[in-house]
């Protein structure tokens, strides 16, 4: 009875935010541009904002010509003054967080300020719309009878020059509040464990005699824990284990090849998939419909935004135009400026939007090769720097390779599989793997959290082929010379497979 009374408090409380969103969903181009001149006047005394004459532009227009877009690398030096200590540089709010993340091209990781107020008004409050727009959507929901499993990413929060960096979800975890912190499960202690094989068995010992209801977290490793759970309890699936399971939120990685999946250890017909857009720099986007591949763009973040055409992409020297005038159904780059200082800034996704009104999208990719299949990031400056490492080390001369995942089967591991055409082959094919599997884990940390202990992914699987390979295969499509290439990374099997038949 009492967790009953539970759940109706707080279903109540987080159906009021239904209200606010409806302002948006009426009002979106008001919102967005009220929204940029807030965030103008609010760090118009900044170092950047004195330098860019923040106080000067009063629209869109004279923001887009005054402001440069920047990509990290472009942004790092003002960051690294800042988690040295100085701050006003960017955002007048002191910095204390920064979320570390993978895909610079220049380092091993990027680290993102995260502000108080992105903090409290775009991730906890993205976490609450959630709940909110799930609640609104399935009215006998007992979401709040049980608990709610959580399963961050790499969770040790590091302490340097005075500021903090970790994974992003650690430090949301750090600064839960206690309600949320309540209704959760593992506790903080465990979810906040930096070791995976230790932090995996703790999560499994506190969860399976609790009532959960709801999990959230990255498919790949989320598919690793039940997985486990299962193993342990010697169940045939996990609604033996949780039978008041209803929804799973989840979010990072390409759904559709771990669906089948959990379909399978979850067999109940009207089990719930919510999808979310999320990173270390914003909370973009939630689905706000059951059974929809949709997400509903949020607009109330304190995140502002602008598209490029990719067909008219040119990274920094690129046009953009607002929300008020994008289009259904082509590809865009988004541009982001935050409550946390971010400026203009290229996050490097791609999305379409598959309505204008209101405002929905879905994910295309990336505006570089990259495979992120598993949450690892693998971006094509890291292939061509595991190549050349290994190449040195073994005396091998690459002519084409591509890549694409392994996806994970069952308890299997999932991976990633190569196929190069070498001018000199390595003497020893499973030295060359070893060291580029080594470089790949120097360079990017999410690909060696990822492949911590074959957890999630295991040791890279390389095919060499004969001479002149990828060339029969282009000739038999019809595309040699022109622009026509080779893809090098990609978050897809099919091309992968079809070479693999040749």
């Amino acid at each position: 009875m009492a967790f009953q009374i539970i759940n109706s408090i707080i279903s109540w409380f987080l159906k009021k935010r239904k209200h606010q969103i409806a302002l948006f969903l009426k009002y979106p181009v008001d919102v967005q541009e009220e929204l940029l001149l807030h965030l103008l006047k609010t760090a118009k005394n900044t170092e950047f904002g004195i330098k860019k004459r923040f106080s000067s532009i009063n629209n869109y227009a004279e923001f887009s010509e005054n402001v440069p877009i920047q990509e990290y690398e472009t942004f790092e030096p003002l960051i690294e003054r800042c988690r040295n200590g100085e701050q006003n540089l960017f955002w007048p709010t002191e910095i204390k967080w920064f979320a570390k993340s993978s895909g610079t091209t220049n380092a091993k990781s990027k680290f993102i300020p995260v502000s108080e107020e992105a903090l409290r008004y775009c991730h906890m409050k993205a976490g609450k719309d959630m709940l909110c727009l799930y609640i609104n959507n399935n009215k006998d929901t007992q979401l709040f009878t049980g608990k709610g499993l959580r399963l961050g990413g790499s969770s040790e929060v590091y302490h340097d020059n005075g500021s903090h960096f970790g994974d992003l979800s650690a430090i949301i975890i750090e600064n839960m509040p206690f309600w949320a912190d309540f209704s959760s499960a593992p506790s903080q202690e465990v979810a906040l464990m930096s070791d995976w094989e230790t932090k995996m068995d703790a999560i499994i010992d506190e969860t399976i005699t609790e009532n959960i209801t709801s999990l959230a977290g990255v498919p790949s490793w989320m598919l690793v824990l039940l997985n486990r759970i299962l193993e342990k309890t010697g169940k045939e699936n996990i609604l033996e284990v949780w039978p008041n399971l209803e929804v799973y939120f989840h979010g990072g990685v390409n759904f559709n090849p771990y669906r089948a999946q959990y379909q399978k250890i979850i067999p109940k017909t009207n089990f719930k998939y919510y999808e979310t857009y999320n990173a270390s720099e914003g909370f973009f986007a939630i689905q706000d419909r059951n059974n929809s591949k949709e997400l509903l763009l949020m607009l109330d973040y304190g995140i502002f935004y602008e598209f490029i055409p990719m067909d008219k992409y040119e990274g920094e020297n690129s046009k953009t135009i607002p929300l008020s005038e994008v289009k259904k159904e082509i590809n865009y780059a988004i541009l982001i400026t935050t409550n946390s200082g971010l400026w203009r800034y290229l996050i490097g996704d791609t999305i379409k939007f598959t309505s204008t009104d209101p405002y929905r999208i879905k994910i295309t990719g990336r505006t570089k090769h990259f495979i992120n299949a598993f949450g690892e990031e693998l971006i094509i400056e890291n292939a061509e720097e595991g190549l050349k490492m290994a190449c040195e080390k073994t005396n091998a001369i690459i002519k084409e390779y591509t890549v694409a995942p392994i996806f994970m089967d069952g308890t299997k591991s999932g991976g990633h599989e190569w196929i190069i055409e070498f001018v000199e082959a390595p003497e020893s094919l499973s030295f060359f793997t070893i060291i580029l599997d080594n470089t790949l884990k120097a360079i990017n940390s999410d690909y060696e959290a990822k492949r911590y202990k074959n957890m999630t992914l295991m040791l890279p699987k390389i095919h060499s082929v004969r001479k002149g390979f990828f060339y029969e295969w282009l000739k038999k499509k019809n595309k040699l010379g022109g622009q026509n290439k080779i893809p090098r990374l990609s978050n897809s099997r099919d091309f992968v497979d079809e070479l693999l038949k040749i």
